[in-house]
């Protein structure tokens, strides 16, 4: 049975796998995004056996005006997927938001993605639309602390 276990790394630990699962035929850079090195964002990895598996990374981005943290760069390796791991990824990303003080979470969720968050307590908040290098996504929130949010067609 395999021991996965979530933690918060460095950015150097996640880009690897940013690469692969998001950008990749995409110059390596790619896998870099703006605010990366802010000293408030945190990068996430499920880890099996020194190997990351996993990511993601909140970054303080507000959301209408409100306090919020942004959901950038969640992946998880084809070969681990239907394990739990992303569901784990984003309990921790809730205990980031916690101890942040932050009740609010957002993310441009792409359209395969979607029903997973959806099953998170993630809502979809604005219409389809194309991010250029990454095609269709959704506008998404979680609020935490909410009863179940309502999901705009």
């Amino acid at each position: 049975m395999r021991q996965i276990k979530i933690q918060r790394v460095a950015l150097v630990r996640v880009i690897d796998l940013r690469y692969e699962v998001l950008r990749q035929g995409l110059p390596r850079a790619a896998a870099v995004f703006d605010g990366d090195g802010e000293e408030q964002t945190v990068h996430i990895a499920a880890v099996d056996g020194g190997v990351v598996v996993g990511c993601a990374t909140l970054m303080m981005r507000p959301w209408e005006n409100e306090p919020a943290l942004q959901l950038r760069g969640m992946a998880v390796d084809s070969a681990c997927r239907r394990m739990g791991i992303g569901r784990s990824l984003l309990e921790e990303c809730d205990r980031v938001a916690k101890d942040k003080e932050i009740m609010l979470l957002w993310a441009n969720g792409r359209e395969p993605a979607v029903e997973f968050y959806k099953r998170m307590g993630w809502a979809v908040v604005f219409e389809r639309f194309e991010i250029p290098t990454a095609g269709p996504h959704f506008k998404m929130i979680r609020r935490l602390g909410d009863s179940p949010m309502t999901t705009i067609p």
